[in-house]
Formats: C-alpha cells, sequence, structure tokens
C-alpha cells in the first residue's frame, strides 16, 4: 500500500486524513444527501464503503436494527469475492480469521454400512484463483466494511434505528428529486419520522425492501415448500469429516451439509426438515432447535452428535425469486431519464443459501454500482452509466436464481439418481459446477463499459467481460514479488495494463507519450485540471525481461509519474515477469509475445477490453463512450 503521499503522518495508514466539517455519529440527520443507503447488510456496506472514500460525496446509510449485527446469517465467501476483499485491503485479515475449505466430502448409505463417505473432491481448482474459498461469520465482514468507512475521510457510519417508510421521485429536479421518508425503530421513538432529499437512493434492504414497494418493484419466482433448518453449534461428534465442508445424505431421513467455521470449534449445519404445504409457511410450525438437533442425529446415525451450544439458528424456506428491474426507471423512459433508485442484494434476488452465492453476489452488485456512482457524482461520468448496473446485474442475478433452482434439486437427489459406478450425482454436479460457486463465471456482454472481442487472441487467459485473472509478477523498482491483480484498489480508477512486446522497440514509450501529451489521448481528455495524470486511468506496465535487466530510469514518464502535493514519484507502476518462480504471466495469460497487448480493466476488476499497443482510435473511442470530456473549467472535487 501506499501512504505519506501528501506529507508524513504518523500511525495507522489505515486511518486517513479526515474531511473538514463531515459529519459525526449522532448528529441530526442530514437535510440533502448525494446517496442514501437503505440497509447495512453486505450490499449496503460494501457500497457504503466505496462512497466514504470520496470526500465530496455526502452519504446517509441507515438500517431498522438497533446496533451492528453480532452472528448468524451467511458465511461463505468465494474465491472471487476474497479478489473484491483484496481491492479493499482485508483479504488478508480474512484468511487469517477465516477457516479454508479445501477438501469437500460427500456421505451417503452404502454397501454394509448406513453411512459412509463415497467421493471427496478439491473444493477450489488448482490454478482458477490465487484466493482460496473460505467461511467467516457475516458479522466480521460487517466490521471490515465498517472499520474502512469510519477510517475514510468522511468517517461515515451507520445511523441505526431508521427504516425507510416511503419516497417519492421528481423526475423533472435537477438536484435532490427524491424525497425519503425515515422511520425511526428505537424505542420510545417509534413512528417518528424525519425527511431527507437524495440525489439518489440505493435499497439494499432485504426480500421485504420497502424501497422495491415504494418503484412498483416485485420479487418473481417459485419456491421449493421445504422447510430447512441452519445452526451454528459447538458440539461433541466422532463423525469423521467435522473439519471439512460435507454433504451427508441418509437412507431415509434426508440431508444436511456441514460447513466448519472459524475459530477450529464452530460448524453450521443446514438440516432438511419437512415438506411445506402449497400455502404453508415454515414459521407455521412452531419448530426450533431442538427439532433441527434430533433430525440431524438421526441423519448423522450410527455417528453421535451431542450438542453443547447453539450459537445461532433460525429456520428459513427455499425461495428462487427475482425482480423485474434493478432501478426506478420504466423501460420506454430510458433515453429520457437516469436512475434515481436502485436495488441491490435481496431486494432484488433470493435463492437458498446451500450454493453459498447470496452474499458473494449481493456484494458483487454494489462493487459494480459503486464506482459507477462516484463517477457520476464527481463528474466524470453522466448520469446515463447508471443504466448499465440494472442490465449487468439483472443478468448475474438471473444465472444465479437459475442455477440455484437446479442445484437445489441436485442435493436433494436420492440415491436412485446416483450413476452406475456409485459416485453420487451430487459430487459429480458439485465439480462441474466449480467455476459457478467460485464466483468466476459472471460475464459482462459487449456494451459501452465491455468491447469487443476483435483482438482477444492477443491474451486469450483475460476473457473480456469476466474478472481479471490475477497472476504473478516481479515489481521492478524494489523487486517485490506479487499478484498484478493486487494492485487494482477499490477507487473508481480504470487500469491500463501495458504488456510488452519481446523486443520492445519502442512501442510501450511511444504509447505512454500519447497517453500523457497527446489530446486526443483519453488520459488527457477525462482527467480534471489539477488531477494527478493517474487519478481516471491508471497505466502500468508488464515488461517479459527479468527485473535485474531493466533499468527502471529508463522507464517512459508515464511509468515512473510525479504526483501529489510534493510531485512524489510513484515508483509502483513497473512490473516484470517472475523468471525466478516459473510462472510466467505471458505463458499463464495467453499473452501475444511478439505483439504485447493493452488490456483495460474496469474499476470492478473486470476485463473492459483488450487492444494493441497501436490502437490509439480505438483507446479514445472506448473511454469516450464512458466518460465526460473534462477541461479548464473542470477542477479536482469534480463538477
Amino acid at each position: 500500500m501506499q501512504y505519506h503521499l501528501n506529507g508524513f503522518h504518523p500511525g495507522d495508514p489505515d486511518v486517513l486524513p479526515a474531511t473538514p466539517g463531515h459529519r459525526r455519529a449522532g448528529d441530526p440527520l442530514p437535510q440533502v444527501v448525494d446517496v442514501l443507503v437503505a440497509g447495512s447488510g453486505p450490499a449496503g456496506l460494501c457500497l457504503a464503503a466505496q462512497l466514504a472514500r470520496v470526500p465530496s460525496i455526502r452519504t446517509l446509510l441507515v438500517d431498522p436494527k438497533l446496533a451492528p449485527m453480532e452472528k448468524g446469517q451467511a458465511d461463505g465467501i468465494s474465491v472471487r469475492t476474497m479478489e473484491m476483499f483484496q481491492a479493499f485491503g482485508f483479504a488478508d485479515k480474512v484468511k487469517r480469521e477465516s477457516v479454508w475449505i479445501n477438501e469437500t466430502t460427500f456421505w451417503a448409505p452404502g454397501a454394509g454400512a448406513p453411512l459412509q463417505r463415497v467421493a471427496r473432491v478439491q473444493d477450489v481448482p488448482d490454478g482458477i484463483s490465487e484466493m482460496p474459498h473460505v467461511l467467516i461469520n457475516q458479522a466480521r465482514v460487517h466490521d471490515m466494511f465498517l472499520d474502512l468507512m469510519r477510517h475514510s475521510p468522511t468517517r461515515l457510519e451507520p445511523d441505526y434505528g431508521l427504516k425507510v417508510a416511503g419516497l417519492t421521485v421528481d423526475p423533472a429536479a435537477a438536484e435532490y428529486p427524491v424525497t425519503v421518508t425515515l422511520e425511526h425503530t428505537a424505542p420510545g421513538r417509534e413512528g417518528q419520522t424525519e425527511t431527507v432529499r437524495a440525489n439518489y437512493v440505493i435499497g439494499c434492504d432485504g426480500a421485504r425492501s420497502a424501497v422495491r414497494s415504494t418503484i412498483g418493484g416485485a420479487l418473481h419466482g417459485d419456491a421449493a415448500h421445504q422447510a430447512w433448518g441452519v445452526m451454528d453449534v459447538l458440539a461433541v461428534t466422532d463423525f469423521p469429516d467435522w473439519r471439512m465442508k460435507s454433504f451427508v445424505r441418509s437412507q431415509q431421513e434426508g440431508i444436511l451439509m456441514v460447513l466448519p467455521r472459524e475459530g477450529g470449534h464452530l460448524v453450521r449445519l443446514y438440516v432438511e426438515l419437512d415438506r411445506l404445504g402449497e400455502h404453508e409457511r415454515a414459521a407455521e410450525r412452531g419448530m426450533g432447535p431442538p427439532d433441527i438437533i434430533a433430525k440431524a442425529q438421526r441423519i448423522f446415525s450410527p455417528f453421535q452428535l451431542d450438542v453443547k451450544e447453539v450459537v445461532w439458528w433460525s429456520i428459513y424456506e427455499i425461495g428462487h425469486r427475482l425482480t423485474d428491474k434493478f432501478d426506478d426507471v420504466p423501460a420506454g423512459q430510458v433515453a429520457a431519464r437516469a436512475p434515481r433508485v436502485m436495488l441491490a442484494g435481496d431486494a432484488c434476488h433470493t435463492h437458498s443459501p446451500k450454493a453459498g452465492q447470496g452474499m458473494n453476489v449481493s456484494m458483487g452488485d454494489t462493487f459494480n454500482l459503486g464506482w459507477k456512482l462516484v463517477s457520476v457524482l464527481t463528474g466524470r461520468a453522466d448520469a446515463a452509466l447508471l443504466h448499465s448496473y440494472s442490465g449487468e446485474r439483472r443478468a448475474a442475478a438471473k444465472g444465479l436464481v437459475e442455477f440455484d433452482h437446479k442445484w437445489a434439486r441436485v442435493v436433494g437427489a436420492r440415491a436412485e439418481d446416483d450413476s452406475a459406478d456409485g459416485l453420487p450425482r451430487v459430487a459429480r454436479e458439485f465439480v462441474n459446477n466449480l467455476p459457478f460457486t467460485c464466483g468466476l463465471t459472471i460475464q459482462y456482454e459487449r456494451s459501452a463499459l465491455t468491447g469487443a472481442a476483435t483482438h482477444q487472441p492477443l491474451a486469450t487467459g483475460f476473457d473480456i467481460g469476466k474478472r481479471f485473472h490475477s497472476a504473478p509478477v516481479v515489481r521492478l523498482a524494489d523487486a517485490k514479488p506479487m499478484h498484478l491483480g493486487h494492485c487494482i484498489d477499490a477507487d473508481a480508477r480504470f487500469r491500463l495494463f501495458v504488456f510488452a512486446p519481446a523486443n520492445d522497440r519502442g512501442e510501450v514509450g511511444a504509447l505512454c507519450d500519447w497517453l500523457e501529451h497527446d489530446p486526443a489521448s483519453p488520459v488527457r481528455r477525462h482527467t480534471a485540471a489539477g488531477e494527478d495524470v493517474d487519478a481516471v486511468i491508471d497505466t502500468r506496465a508488464v515488461f517479459q525481461q527479468g527485473f535485474r535487466e531493466l533499468d527502471f530510469n529508463a522507464m517512459p514518464a508515464l511509468l515512473r509519474p510525479h504526483v501529489g502535493r510534493y510531485g512524489l514519484c510513484d515508483y509502483e507502476k513497473v512490473f516484470c515477469a517472475d523468471l525466478k518462480s516459473g510462472q510466467d504471466i505471458f505463458d499463464l495469460r495467453g499473452i501475444d509475445r511478439a505483439r504485447g497487448c493493452i488490456v483495460v480493466v474496469r474499476p470492478d476488476q473486470h476485463v473492459a477490453h483488450i487492444l494493441p499497443l497501436a490502437a490509439r482510435d480505438e483507446l479514445s473511442a472506448f473511454f469516450a463512450g464512458i466518460f465526460r470530456v473534462r477541461g479548464p473549467a473542470d477542477v479536482a472535487s469534480g463538477g
């Protein structure tokens, strides 16, 4: 990480200088804000953490709960989400605290045994990501986002005890067109209301979203009419795979899943309970922890399960639902107005927890939305950019709901569905679905934000539209081995990764010179007066030689820019192939060694485009479709 850019500051470098006059927790509610976020779950916090880093953006985050979450709910973190956590700076902390899922085992009745291990598979395939699949209490993920927020320039904290009671949108208003009525939920203040006007409202307020209801949205789908119990327990058992992720299917009693939790002792159980009637709700059965424990004990038999403590529990029904649109703009008015109210997470898609995707996809929603809001609110992009959110993320959510619907049936498959060789269908399907459950199959379609695949052969391992698949490199200035993708921070900037040809005869230098000086270059066109040269588009280069063969001072000026108040040199923009380890990024990612290429990466880590080094016009045209032209009238704070 980089700090001391604008002067030496002792202490924790994660605590950024505060914005003068920032609102403090407990202060009266503001009359107007740029963004009001409803709900402080994973989606709301992921969005708020991005907005909190921008001093000029005024954000209000409200939640009807009276305090932060402490336990329960989601726990699985996919490798794709871990890559996202790296951009926020707390992936290493999550890795240290969490339990890593390395193997998944499958148990079923077998010949001569009421229950035996029938299959085991590696949980994360080799080479698919540098990150592990982990499990950790959702509350700890919340804590890490909350720490980011309170250490950001705006010192943002949630306002607990407030829920959205209603809102109206005035499409003709240029500023603060959304009027939000907030209702207090704290004891002694129930029913009291306050009004706040906002430029944008983001509904991250769950499956019963009040924000969704106010814009006429509804969840559509079906239910499997199956009750499931979930509980976090401290228990004594002789089940051999208590610290493995396991699927256990009994002969007559149904199925359960074992998910080890952080700390070495805690375990989560998902337990199949009763079928429900067509119009019956699980709550009507009056079931509780004793029912879940008793069913789990019957499924585990002949293994013993002695539950010492139930830390958290819930009973839920499987449902697969998706809303029509993730924003408030009617289909016929897309060309005439930009979104002002948007939905994320369970407010617009719900599914079962068995695939472990709910929290991950919810955070993916707002990781996609965050940089777009920042770009619009700082004046870098027109508000029309926000239309891309609904299109991109609804397609991703639709894929998840369809997958979850199929996976729920697979998990419940009985012995007669297994193959002749005895391998459970659930194990076969699990292996086939690993790229999906790792979160790596989302691919945004061609649009203003995702280029055509014309030049995909220049870098076959960086699929356009998919997430940037990192690989090892060595940083030239200090010979540090690292992953190239780890220089992508959650800071709303695009990255240009310039991969040099084997016999670079000045192509990289010519490109960098054009980017830095030519008025037609996207760096010049879209960077405001007073901003650092890399404030909007961060250019970095990767060379095929070893780090001892190159001279940092011979690099183009754009790759060693002088930035910040003192004009200090940035030494972290030039990389070399990691020849010592043999993990050459050019080989690993299929980069054309003779020609090199440009890989454009979006702020949300998705590959936006691949272009030849000489494709000046195409590069300019791509960014012109996203950003405004910034002239002398624009200043670094936006506008």
